[in-house]
């Protein structure tokens, strides 16, 4: 049996941990698929040819044959109801429902150091900025709840590894990767994840200058 076509649909500089996330999806489960970029910048996702294929006109989206589907949450469960591969969430329910709560809880808080310490100081090089007194809330909010979620000498949140280990370890990696003080666990725990192979695709994408 042939492979569906899949198309996904990311910003041009490769900056969304949202985009990076279905990519690693994508990877794990061994399915092919192209990349398209959307120039944000440039507000290209409210183009029509961008909003005929995106129902929220955000990335990432993704294609597959004639079913389009944007957030990326959505799609990684889509993905792992559809394909066998490595699983992308637990199969026991309370462990599925917590990496549910870990990837939602990531993308709707946090906002200060999601701000101060953007995807930039990630892929494009660190600031000099300080964080300030909401982003260093943000930060210990972070630090609180990562340290309750990993278990102890455990390099997984759920003891195997699924997508919410990517979502996390990148926001940590806000602060790892711009030199702000990390707690040595969780600093390990974030670099780890960032070695992994599907990962590492992501990291050595060309892009363009900001």
């Amino acid at each position: 049996m042939s492979l569906p076509k899949f198309v996904l649909y990311v910003d041009s500089q490769f900056l969304s941990p949202y985009a990076l996330s279905v990519f690693v999806a994508l990877q794990e489960k061994e399915l092919p698929f192209d990349i398209a970029t959307v120039d944000l910048a440039a507000k290209a996702n409210h183009e029509p040819p961008f909003v005929a294929t995106s129902l929220t006109r955000r990335v990432p989206t993704l294609v597959h044959n004639d079913f389009s589907l944007s957030e990326s949450s959505a799609i990684a469960e889509y993905l792992n109801d559809l394909w066998l591969g490595t699983p992308l969430y637990p199969i026991e329910p309370q462990s599925r429902a917590r990496a549910r709560q870990v990837q939602a809880w990531l993308r709707s808080d946090l906002l200060p150091l999601r701000q101060e310490r953007s995807t930039e100081v990630v892929f494009y090089g660190p600031t000099s900025a300080p964080l300030t007194a909401e982003g260093q809330a943000s930060v210990q909010k972070l630090f609180a709840a990562a340290e309750a979620l990993l278990p102890a000498n455990s390099e997984n949140l759920f003891g195997e590894w699924y997508i919410a280990d990517v979502d996390l370890a990148l926001m940590l990696n806000r602060l790892v990767f711009n030199g702000d003080p990390v707690p040595e666990r969780l600093a390990a725990y974030a670099t780890g994840q960032w070695l992994r192979p599907s990962v590492q695709l992501w990291v050595h994408q060309q892009r363009p200058p900001l």
